[in-house]
């Protein structure tokens, strides 16, 4: 198999979670196309890895790549903070969460996800969960699509974009990307189509966000996540916007031994991509790497 999405950050991965025993647990809790999976195998020959993801394509495109590993690697196909909170297995030694989107998704998956095509208006990881974006463009009340721009997107112009919305789907139903983003684009000042990002990046994003849920299970999985880690083990979380790195902040912040808590934040600033990796790979420049230790004398929550 022939991947099209890069691993961010690989070598701080390795660095930062390098595991304390020899024969450790490790769970790569966003598996996508196994990168970051294939990177443990081969740095550490003993470790027993488990890729858990939601997308049942990405989880087969993952497992082809890593079919030469198959002593050592465990595919989990589902949602990995619902796959943590009935976890009944040993504690792992390394669990890494990259919560970027895969360049599969925006470029192959055919769900909508990136303005730049006309596809459906889908943008669910899963095939199967829950509403799609167009249930929540097209059903959605005004008010409450423009606060839903506004919290998920941090979009200024959502009472705009929202009212643009609801006028053009009197008119028909909103169904493909292409025609959201130009209604977006539509609804934005001249000055603010023409700027650094695309005028639907936001808005795109916060429907992203609420039609999978994302931020909420990154909170159920701070919860839980940490207690599960073995005597030494880590936690690694890469975010990709300041929603997410906020809510991880925050969280590590609360389990720091230098506010009462009882384990070791080991970046007290996030590490972020070289120059090398940021010109190299554009999508990685807004990621942010944060981690924390479980003391070996057993820290709880």
């Amino acid at each position: 198999m022939i991947p099209i999405h890069v691993s961010v950050m690989p070598n701080e991965i390795l660095e930062y979670l390098k595991p304390s025993v020899d024969q450790p647990l490790i769970i790569d809790g966003t598996l996508g196309e196994g990168g970051h999976s294939l990177r443990f195998l081969q740095a550490y020959p003993q470790a027993k890895v488990i890729g858990i993801d939601a997308d049942s394509v990405m989880a087969r495109r993952a497992a082809d790549r890593l079919s030469d590993w198959t002593d050592r690697f465990e595919l989990h196909i589902g949602w990995t903070d619902e796959v943590l909170r009935d976890w009944e297995g040993p504690g792992p030694d390394v669990i890494l969460m990259d919560l970027g989107i895969s360049t599969y998704h925006f470029d192959g998956s055919g769900r909508g996800f990136s303005f730049k095509s006309d596809e459906p208006l889908d943008m669910r990881l899963t095939d199967t969960d829950g509403d799609d974006a167009s249930e929540l463009v097209n059903g959605l009340g005004e008010s409450d699509l423009a606060d839903l721009i506004f919290e998920f997107g941090e979009e200024r112009f959502s009472r705009r974009i929202a009212k643009r919305i609801v006028e053009e789907r009197r008119r028909s139903r909103i169904e493909d990307s292409a025609t959201l983003a130009r209604i977006v684009a539509s609804a934005v000042p001249a000055k603010a189509r023409h700027g650094r990002i695309h005028a639907a990046t936001r808005t795109f994003q916060a429907l992203r966000i609420a039609v999978n849920d994302e931020l909420g299970r990154l909170e159920r999985l701070l919860e839980t996540a940490p207690g599960l880690l073995a005597p030494g083990g880590r936690l690694g979380i890469i975010s990709f916007h300041s929603l997410e790195d906020r809510l991880v902040k925050r969280r590590f912040r609360a389990l720091d031994r230098r506010y009462d808590g009882t384990f070791e934040v080991l970046t007290r600033k996030p590490l972020v991509p070289s120059e090398e990796e940021a010109k190299a790979n554009p999508p990685s420049r807004s990621a942010k790497f944060r981690v924390i230790e479980k003391p070996i004398d057993g820290g709880i929550i």
